[in-house]
């Protein structure tokens, strides 16, 4: 080889070093994407001592309307636990929860129904939630039926706070996981 075509050779893999360093350096600089932690659906989730709140949301027409709370809470102890939830204007609503076992907050469900929404739909609801000595503040997006799978759960006016059955054998249905 002469030494006009190591020149080349060694300016072309030279070309190339960079090439691969540009692109192998964006995972670097930029933050990977499958280590950031988010709940996939319209709702929340939240961990509560041994409770677990998935894909939770309230569904309401108004702010000052009544708001069913669905999602499912899962009890991970050996106990059986109550989940209170506590909203704008005194609102209120407790889900039992049987000892290792869930509680699906879905149509099969009794509704756990908040007297008032705290905020418009589109936002999210300051509530405290609390099981036993456990409690914490956490905020829960507030839907209305605009969507056809959130529709069925709107609370009239008239509804009065129920506290949902628990189930063993429940099975989450789409609308239950709330939404996709």
């Amino acid at each position: 080889m002469n030494p006009v075509q190591r020149g080349k050779l060694a300016i072309a893999a030279a070309a190339i070093g960079v090439g691969l360093l540009s692109v192998t350096g964006c995972g670097f600089v930029n933050a990977q994407q499958t280590t950031h932690q988010y709940s996939a659906s319209d709702g929340i989730k939240a961990d509560l001592g041994q409770l677990q709140l998935r894909n939770m949301l309230i569904v309401a027409s108004g702010e000052k309307e009544p708001g069913r709370v669905i999602g499912a809470v899962f009890n991970k102890s050996s106990s059986d636990a109550t989940l209170t939830i506590s909203g704008a204007d005194g609102a209120q609503t407790e889900i039992p929860v049987k000892a290792n076992s869930e509680t699906y907050l879905n149509d099969a469900a009794d509704p756990a129904i908040l007297s008032t929404a705290g905020t418009a739909p589109g936002g999210l609801a300051p509530v405290t939630i609390r099981s036993g000595s456990d409690s914490a503040q956490i905020s829960i997006p507030v839907v209305d039926g605009t969507l056809p799978e959130y529709r069925k759960y709107l609370p009239s006016s008239a509804s009065s706070t129920a506290t949902p059955s628990p189930s063993t054998t429940a099975t989450p249905t789409e609308s239950a996981a709330a939404g996709h």
